[in-house]
């Protein structure tokens, strides 16, 4: 059985309101679905009270995209 691909988004590199597509399919991801039907969040990586990295997984073709850049100047302190 093959291993879901992994990628990794650097989200200061992404234009717009954060949507991106999923490195392996295409199918768009946006933070603003909560409904976990294109994605769900497979872990969280957190320093402090800083959200450092999120691991989501694409429901459509199983990869894995790390997602980092969070504390990128466009994020602001969250």
């Amino acid at each position: 059985m093959n291993s879901p691909l992994v990628y990794q988004v650097n989200l200061t590199e992404i234009q717009g309101e954060g949507d991106f597509p999923c490195p392996g399919c295409g199918v768009v991801i946006s933070p603003e679905d909560e409904t976990e039907d294109v994605y769900r969040i497979v872990n969280t990586k957190v320093n402090d009270q800083d959200l450092e990295e999120l691991v989501i997984q694409c429901n459509k073709c199983k990869s894995k995209i790390r997602l980092v850049g969070f504390n990128g100047p466009e994020m602001g302190n969250l």
